[in-house]
């Protein structure tokens, strides 16, 4: 859910960007230059909660484990 929104934002921000100033005209090298930036944000943001989602995952393990390990004595 997390992802969704992030890509959301980022998209958001990225169009807003690129559409903010109608007044003056962008080339087709600086849209490109947006494009690529917003992807590459996008993928660092991804990975970085993908870590954080793997590294949650491997707590909650080890919680589950510790507290089988004191039930079962």
């Amino acid at each position: 859910m997390k992802k969704t929104m992030v890509l959301f934002a980022l998209v958001g921000l990225a169009l807003t960007t690129s559409c903010g100033k109608k007044e003056v005209e962008q080339t087709e090298e600086t849209i490109e230059t947006q494009l690529e930036e917003t992807e590459q944000v996008i993928e660092e943001s991804v990975e970085e909660l993908e870590e954080s989602v793997e590294d949650a995952a491997e707590s909650v393990e080890d919680t589950v484990e510790e507290v089988t390990e004191e039930i079962n004595g």
